[in-house]
């Protein structure tokens, strides 16, 4: 590792999910070009069967899903001078340095938990541990803020 590694992160910083946001794109384009290759795909008869409703479900359970993998990628955790901004999917948490006690990613652990001053737990979506190094590297230096920001 090079030397200045041990330097901590400019404030602000944000970490955000590589892989999640990687397989959204993806997937979400895939699933696109599939849905519209089968629907031109149909002759014009069976596309004249389909009814409004029907194709307005369509249309309503592609925006879900969406909508649920934009609420995925848009996860993120923001250190600041102030303290931690937590966004999991739609839900916005912000966190004073003091109450944040510890940070872990245990081993095969989906994301980061932040173990809080009151005694609750909260995920913190930004930080996968499907990232490997990239999370772990992630991890260190979140501990390292939050332990130069109590001190």
């Amino acid at each position: 590792m090079p030397a200045d590694s041990d330097a901590l992160p400019a404030l602000p910083h944000t970490w955000r999910p590589f892989g999640a946001r990687i397989a959204g794109g993806l997937f979400g384009a895939m699933l696109l070009v599939v849905c519209a290759a089968a629907w031109f795909g149909f002759d014009e008869e069976t596309r004249a069967r389909f009814t409004g409703f029907q194709r307005g479900t369509l249309v309503f359970l592609g925006l879900i899903a969406a909508s649920a993998m934009y609420a995925l990628v848009r996860s993120r955790v923001v250190a600041t001078e102030s303290g931690l901004v937590v966004v999991n999917g739609y839900v916005r948490h912000e966190y004073e340095w003091a109450e944040i006690v510890a940070v872990h990613l245990p081993p095969g652990a989906p994301w980061v938990t932040l173990d809080l001053s009151d005694g609750t737990t909260v995920s913190a979506l930004g930080i996968q541990g499907s990232d490997g190094d990239r999370a772990r590297h992630a991890v260190r230096d979140l501990r390292r803020i939050v332990d130069g920001s109590s001190a």
